[in-house]
């Protein structure tokens, strides 16, 4: 089946766009999140294409105050893959690489946003991570901190974006989507998932931190990487081995409290101190609960979302999967101190032993 992107000089393999490889878990996905400067303020956006499920899904969510505010969509890809609208959320690439727009518009929920990129985005180490015979991870990311201009608009109430700033990352590959698998594969259970990710915004630079480590604290993925506005593809400090320190669990749930992050440098260590000040669920866009990633909807559904943040249980399955939005210092050798802010996003599932889970 031919469709619009076999016009473009961008085919990975024999075989029309339309197909991507044969494993029923591809996927290929856009993420952005904004912040107001002093943490009170933030959405998050995710959109999905499932070639193999031939599901398209999107999702917008904001807090305002103590709720969050969230809008879902799905739609039957009709294995079109250049076509990125689902229902009342759309994405424009206006310069590849550098700057993108999210278009909102439906159920008391609109938005028009632009995201310009403050420096060329990192590429993450490729995840790859295998449970007996199944291949349960295998993606590349790049991730990019932006600039953020527009308004947001929440049941007629319209806030115009001053000095957001925020971050976007595009990831596609193989990871669990849709409906998980009826069949249990011997030998394949998920032990346990650890897993931590900060991209900080600071005046003249950004900070990005991840690790997925195994129950016992071994990291199987991090890196962290320092890099300054108007970076290129080889700009930046990138360490291999950093570290999250002083972490203490809320009491009840398996959130932190905060952190620290070092960071080796040829001169010493960079050190990151994380204070979260708001709690953002990621199923409002669609990591987990009754709009999961990639799940069969129909030919168009849409649906709104009010969470009282205040009442949700956060000890909760679903409410696992968070990004805590986050004020953060940066201290290095040499050089004066600076205030930031981002997410300090967490999800931890089965036993990890460091935590004492």
């Amino acid at each position: 089946m031919l469709t619009k992107g076999d016009d473009f000089p961008i085919h990975q393999t024999p075989e029309p766009i339309a197909y991507a490889g044969s494993d029923r878990n591809f996927y290929d996905r856009y993420f952005f999140n904004g912040c107001s400067p002093d943490g009170a303020d933030f959405f998050a956006v995710a959109f999905g294409v499932y070639p193999a499920l031939n599901v398209a899904d999107a999702h917008f969510s904001v807090i305002r105050g103590g709720t969050q505010h969230c809008l879902h969509a799905s739609r039957v890809l009709g294995m079109e893959r250049m076509d990125l609208t689902v229902g009342p959320i759309a994405i424009e690439v206006l310069e590849p690489l550098q700057k993108l727009r999210v278009t909102v518009s439906g159920e008391g929920l609109s938005a028009d946003l632009v995201f310009e990129g403050r420096s060329f985005p990192i590429e993450e180490p490729r995840f790859v991570k295998r449970l007996g015979p199944r291949l349960f991870m295998d993606y590349t990311r790049l991730t990019q901190n932006c600039r953020i201009s527009g308004w947001v608009e929440v049941d007629g109430e319209r806030r115009e974006l001053s000095g957001w700033t925020g971050t976007r990352d595009r990831s596609w590959g193989i990871r669990p989507v849709g409906a998980p698998d009826p069949q249990p594969t011997p030998g394949a259970g998920l032990q346990g998932f650890f897993w931590q990710w900060t991209p900080i915004n600071f005046a003249d630079r950004s900070v990005f931190f991840h690790i997925n480590a195994d129950p016992d604290g071994a990291a199987w993925n991090t890196r962290a990487v320092i890099l300054p506005d108007g970076s290129g593809p080889e700009g930046g400090w990138h360490a291999e081995a950093p570290r999250m320190e002083d972490v203490d669990l809320i009491p009840g749930t398996r959130h932190a409290k905060g952190g620290t992050l070092k960071i080796p440098l040829a001169q010493g260590e960079a050190t990151v101190r994380l204070e979260p000040v708001k709690t953002f669920l990621m199923r409002g866009i669609g990591y987990g609960g009754e709009w999961r990633h990639g799940a069969l909807k129909g030919e168009l559904a849409v649906a709104r979302e009010d969470i009282d943040l205040a009442s949700a249980d956060m000890a909760a399955m679903e409410h696992l999967h968070i990004q805590a939005i986050s004020r953060a210092t940066y201290e290095a050798p040499g050089e004066a101190p600076q205030q930031g802010v981002g997410v300090f996003e967490q999800l931890i599932l089965g036993p990890y032993r460091p935590y004492g889970l």
